[in-house]
């Protein structure tokens, strides 16, 4: 008996010494974690503004802890079953030929779920955060699942898209595989400080990617970019935090000018960016995935209305929701605060369905609740 223990207990040691192994080298040789600033991009990181003691940093400091672990283990032993649609969310599809030959005269966005857009403008188009990937994880088997079966058209099925522009490096974000796959159909890529690294580990031409600081700005044709602040926070493995910058972006073109939040808690800095480069035709303006241990980090929905008013937004859209669980809440709840939250302060906003497009400018846009159907 005793031997049959001992064999079992080296069995056991030994099965988690193989798992502690491949975790390891899954972390230190996976592409999926991108690449690391040299000594001399530091050292120019340091003049930034934004990077102290070898990291990035917020403008006020905010300490990254969770400060009730034990009321969070609680909420997450209590998480309610409804964190997740009761069935598959339908996706309204696009096309190529339709994206192509789209009037130039015309600034149309159309949601992919969570923070992807295609964005046209100018007759060009621009892609934000495009996490086309099953999941948001280093690998499937570790992550959620995308709400959705599909994607309004598949990554092959795009055409050319000139401009990519990236918030920051979390995985719900920025995807490797998505990036392998999009990369010889992209014109340039634009990125905060940094991010630009882990482009260049994954194959893209480093002639292509363009850093900003926050307040930078750069112009292609007749649209402008402007790498502007959030407060957040970036990493995708576990000694890289903060090795990026992270922000939210304006793009204004010859008619119209959108705002992207990308993630982050709210500050002072909606004001100064509404009052800098406002007032805005659409914002697309995180709501979702919070909890009021992070809220430094992730904005209430209640919060999104309030950067919406202080950005003077003619239009606003939630944003950092529909598309995966990353939270405790309930998979509506952002949706439903949110949009109570614009009507108690008359600010107009706009809900389309994944795949649903919306006109810029125009004053017919999408206004259903589809959500209650799921």
């Amino acid at each position: 008996m005793i031997k049959v223990i001992r064999m079992i207990g080296l069995t056991v040691l030994g099965v988690i010494a193989l798992l502690a192994i491949t975790i390891t080298l899954f972390m230190y040789l996976s592409p999926q974690f991108g690449g690391a600033a040299t000594k001399e991009q530091k050292q120019l990181y340091a003049k930034s503004g934004n990077f102290k003691d070898g990291k990035f940093v917020n403008r006020i400091n905010i300490p990254m802890k969770i400060d009730d672990k034990w009321g969070l283990f609680k909420d997450f032993i209590n998480k309610p079953p409804t964190r997740k649609p009761s069935k598959v969310i339908p996706v309204g599809k696009i096309d190529s030929l339709g994206i192509v030959n789209h009037d130039s005269d015309i600034t149309k966005l159309t949601w992919f779920g969570h923070s992807t857009f295609l964005l046209q403008m100018d007759g060009k188009t621009i892609l934000i955060d495009p996490m086309m990937g099953e999941s948001p994880s280093p690998h499937p088997m570790v992550g959620t699942k995308r709400y959705s079966d599909e994607l309004p058209i598949k990554i092959e099925k795009l055409p050319f898209i000139d401009i990519v522009v990236i918030s920051h490096d979390h995985y719900d974000h920025l995807d490797y595989p998505t990036i392998k796959k999009l990369k010889g159909k992209v014109g340039e890529f634009y990125t905060p400080l940094g991010v630009g690294n882990h482009l260049a580990s994954w194959g893209v031409n480093p002639e292509k990617i363009h850093e900003l600081n926050w307040w930078d700005s750069i112009t292609t044709d007749s649209i402008k970019l402007v790498c502007t602040p959030s407060r957040h926070f970036s990493g995708r493995g576990i000694s890289d935090r903060a090795a990026t910058l992270w922000s939210s972006w304006v793009i204004k073109g010859k008619k119209d000018n959108v705002f992207f939040s990308g993630d982050g808690g709210y500050d002072i800095h909606f004001k100064e960016i509404g009052d800098k480069y406002g007032p805005f035709d659409i914002s697309m303006i995180e709501c979702g995935q919070y909890n009021e241990q992070w809220s430094d980090i992730h904005m209430m929905p209640e919060e999104s209305i309030q950067a919406a008013i202080d950005l003077k937004s003619k239009l606003s859209m939630p944003i950092h929701w529909g598309a995966f669980t990353l939270a405790l809440h309930e998979w509506t709840d952002p949706i439903d605060r949110v949009t109570l939250a614009a009507k108690n302060l008359n600010v107009a906003l706009t809900t389309p369905m994944i795949g649903e497009e919306i006109i810029v400018g125009s004053s017919e846009y999408p206004t259903s609740k589809w959500w209650e159907n799921y």
